[in-house]
């Protein structure tokens, strides 16, 4: 599913379902850090209109995501535990290695961001088609689509940067890096767990 070398193993859904409560936490905050990556990109290259208005448009929705898990949380009497760091994003980050240059550096980020969203994306749909409650099951599968645009919109800048070639070549690099890691995963009730 959208190129993710490692498949999440449904005893994962297992433990996050016994821990409810840390992984709606986590997912708000994954949210919300999308969204503040959004921005960033924004503040970090607002020459590129176009690809201005798409991080508009994905920080907003990212915001509106993490007010859709924080209402279904407190609607199920919840509350919003503390962020904590998150392992997995620093792990993909390490795979590039620092640059000056302006546009490898976007490449790099863009790449990273959609392989976060590819992984969210396949997370909520694994929890989704193996969730007993009906609310739950069909609120991840919404949320499903939407990473899944996100994947798609963050690929495609990328690939409007550099020959695709290379940056395919970046993408299929990154995704085996991230099955490795991904092996020794699954065993946590956080979305990248």
């Amino acid at each position: 599913m959208l190129g993710l070398k490692f498949e999440t193993a449904t005893s994962w859904v297992e433990i996050a379902k016994d821990n409810l409560e840390q992984i709606l936490t986590d997912h708000a905050y994954a949210e919300q850090k999308a969204s503040s990556n959004a921005i960033g990109i924004i503040i970090n290259y607002s020459e590129d209109t176009a690809l201005v208005k798409e991080m508009i448009a994905i920080s907003i929705e990212e915001l509106e995501h993490f007010k859709m898990v924080h209402d279904l949380m407190t609607k199920r009497g919840m509350v919003l535990g503390r962020a904590r760091k998150n392992d997995y994003a620093l792990h993909i980050h390490k795979f590039f290695t620092k640059t000056s240059n302006r546009t490898d550096a976007l490449i790099q980020r863009l790449l990273v961001a959609a392989l976060i969203e590819a992984r969210s994306c396949e997370r909520f749909k694994v929890f989704s088609e193996n969730l007993e409650d009906k609310e739950l099951a069909d609120f991840y599968k919404e949320l499903m689509i939407s990473e899944a645009n996100h994947y798609a919109t963050f690929l495609g800048f990328a690939r409007t940067y550099q020959d695709s070639k290379i940056v395919n070549k970046k993408w299929d690099d990154l995704l085996k890096y991230e099955a490795e890691f991904m092996k020794n995963r699954g065993n946590s009730a956080f979305v990248h767990g």
